[in-house]
């Protein structure tokens, strides 16, 4: 087992990953901080399959446990099903120390901490993140929020879990575009901050694929502590430093909205996003042929798209337009100026981004 002690502002707590860890959850609670009733927000497939083990794990250890499921789709990431969980957590809070445990991946982690943070003004979360997407990125710095038809997370909050605790075991679950989809953000880590992780991808990513579970654990720990090092640095990126973890993404959450988060996950829409901005990298001149060549090699062998399929470009600029990360009129893009190393660039002509979506359609 690996711990990353994560220290923010707001909050410090652990980020432990590792084998086998669901059922020795009891005790890693130990701590005032986080009450006595568990209050786990989840989906019916993860509880059919987990919800015994979890429920064992916490009441051995003296917690009480209760299961309110949600969809298991980008759907669910709204204010009606925030709202309707948040009536039934209300119904259930009488006499209780409530403190809520996410336990699935990026959509049930963004809804639950979203939901610990407004209610009662903020009551303690934990994430038991589910996918590799999550263990590896969404579960760690604190992100929360639901999407409107405007646009992804465009209502929600910085709110830092108690504990984040990543059993690459649960990833055994995972069906192969799950897997890829999580691939995309270990292919990110490794191209902004990690050259020796990319030539580990390029080497072992047939492992990952194949469920090794020696290799996920490897890839697990070393983005998980690439993550905290950024958000300890800038928790709410506020210093500029947390933008450099939006590679892909302003153009890969456009592509999400465009199709209306139904055609790619949200992993394929990041490695799209990662080969525009990667060609936007070499167009400028910041970033040698050969990198753009392996970064799209690699993506190829995680089995993710290259290929951007029966949606209007058009529609792909008018939501990037909304992206958060804008300044005003200007937009900003994390670009590369070698395998590992990233800068943020501002006021990209529209003409060059139109020219870099045309080499993925």
């Amino acid at each position: 087992m690996k711990t990353i002690r994560l220290k923010t502002q707001s909050r410090t707590y652990e980020i432990k990953t590792g084998n086998k860890l669901l059922d020795s959850l009891g005790r890693f609670l130990k701590s005032p901080c986080f009450g006595q009733d568990a209050y786990i927000i989840t989906n019916a497939a993860l509880k059919r399959r987990y919800g015994a083990r979890l429920g064992s794990a916490l009441q051995s250890a003296g917690y009480s446990a209760r299961f309110f499921l949600i969809p298991d789709s980008e759907t669910s990431k709204s204010l009606n099903i925030a709202s309707s969980v948040i009536k039934d957590l209300a119904a259930y809070d009488k006499n209780k120390r409530i403190f809520i445990v996410a336990f699935g991946g990026g959509v049930i982690g963004d809804v639950a901490g979203f939901i610990a943070s407004i209610y009662k003004r903020g009551i303690p979360f934990i994430q038991i993140p589910t996918t590799l997407l999550a263990q590896v990125d969404s579960s760690i710095g604190g992100k929360t929020g639901v999407d409107l038809e405007a646009g992804k997370n465009l209502i929600g909050t910085f709110y830092q879990p108690a504990l984040v605790l990543s059993d690459v075991q649960l990833l055994k679950s995972l069906d192969k575009r799950q897997l890829r989809s999580g691939l995309a953000e270990v292919i990110k880590y490794a191209a902004i901050m990690d050259a020796g992780l990319f030539r580990y991808l390029e080497k072992n990513i047939h492992r990952i694929l194949e469920s090794d579970l020696k290799a996920i654990e490897y890839v697990v720990g070393k983005c998980a502590g690439l993550k905290a090092r950024i958000v300890q640095q800038d928790e709410k990126e506020q210093k500029g430093i947390r933008t450099i973890l939006n590679f892909g993404h302003t153009i890969g959450h456009a592509i999400e909205a465009a199709c209306c988060y139904k055609r790619y996950s949200h992993g394929e829409a990041i490695a799209l996003g990662m080969l525009v901005s990667s060609d936007l990298s070499y167009k400028l001149g910041m970033l040698g042929k050969k990198a753009v060549q392996r970064i799209e090699k690699l993506i190829i062998k995680a089995g993710l798209p290259v290929k951007l399929n029966k949606v209007n470009p058009q529609s792909i600029i008018r939501a990037h337009y909304r992206d958060k990360k804008f300044i005003g009129r200007k937009n900003r893009f994390v670009l590369l100026s070698d395998i590992g190393r990233c800068k943020v660039r501002q006021n990209i002509s529209l003409k060059a981004i139109r020219e870099s979506l045309k080499k993925i359609l």
